[in-house]
């Protein structure tokens, strides 16, 4: 893994904007943009003529070689509208050591906007806390990157997750291709963020679930505390770690199988990530599934 990619380097770095920075330039290294072949000015390759086609791609000289008809195809770079959803309620305070997972996902947030303005995407960003919705609409230009970074970096965590309000009209699928990735603990009392999926899965949206974990939370190992408190609820449960940790452990697989299941289901794209762990494959997912990204 490389050193640029770790969380815990890259955010030494106080500043989002330059952390993100130094996390793309690293895993950029050797990676260019998308493409799709299209009617562009770079040549990509030949294919047979079908009725309805362009007669101006015609090539005549590959007709007087061979007798058939062939067009010309060549790659023209797409661009696409990317949406960040960050879910800010409490429980995303949670942390292991000195990481909360508020921090990662803005850390995350930020490495996958600056990959998405490389590619020349518009990038908008939508915050979900304490019953109420922040939205930054979709742009492509260096200023609203950096109004995005400042928005980021004053994100914190509070209350519990946004009621459905509006969804509708604030993710109303334009005229762009979209994509959007969901960064969340998925911790929910009433289904609330399956709500929320649901709405944008019948809006015929892309969409990626990054659903953010903490290892002491995969292991429950808290090192001797045995009170425990919900961090939206404020509701506190006395327990013994090492006597339920294996039935704990178990549960634990259930739920994120479940999860994975509903994601499946819906045809979301969907991946754990660990907060001590680096971000390359999250951004790969990115790339790939921005290629997805219908008309």
């Amino acid at each position: 893994m490389s050193k640029l990619l770790d969380p815990k380097i890259v955010l030494s770095i106080k500043q989002l904007s330059l952390a993100a920075k130094t996390t793309i330039s690293g895993f950029m290294n050797g990676i260019n943009k998308s493409n799709v072949k299209g009617a562009g000015m770079e040549f990509s390759q030949y294919r047979s003529y079908q009725p309805g086609d362009d007669l101006r791609s015609l090539d005549w000289k590959m007709f007087a070689r061979s007798d058939r008809y062939y067009i010309r195809e060549s790659e023209v770079e797409i661009n696409i509208s990317l949406r960040l959803l960050i879910d800010a309620s409490s429980s995303m305070n949670h942390s292991d050591g000195n990481l909360t997972k508020i921090t990662y996902a803005k850390y995350l947030a930020a490495s996958l906007a600056y990959l998405a303005n490389l590619q020349s995407d518009a990038v908008g960003l939508y915050v979900f806390k304490a019953n109420e919705l922040f939205a930054m609409n979709t742009k492509q230009d260096f200023q609203h990157l950096s109004r995005l970074f400042h928005q980021l970096e004053n994100i914190t965590a509070d209350g519990a997750f946004t009621n459905p309000i509006a969804y509708k009209e604030i993710f109303s699928r334009g005229r762009q291709r979209e994509l959007l990735v969901f960064i969340t603990d998925f911790y929910q009392a009433d289904q609330e963020l399956l709500t929320l999926l649901d709405k944008l899965v019948a809006m015929k949206h892309e969409i990626i679930v990054f659903q953010l974990l903490a290892k002491n939370e995969l292991d429950l190992d808290f090192k001797g505390y045995t009170t425990f408190e919900d961090l939206e609820t404020g509701q506190t449960i006395q327990i013994d770690q090492a006597a339920i940790r294996s039935t704990y452990q178990q549960q634990m697989d259930l739920h994120l199988n479940q999860i994975k299941t509903d994601m499946l289901d819906r045809g979301i794209y969907y991946r754990t990530l660990v907060t001590n762990q680096a971000i390359d494959q999250a951004l790969r997912d990115f790339l790939k599934q921005r290629n997805k990204v219908n008309y």
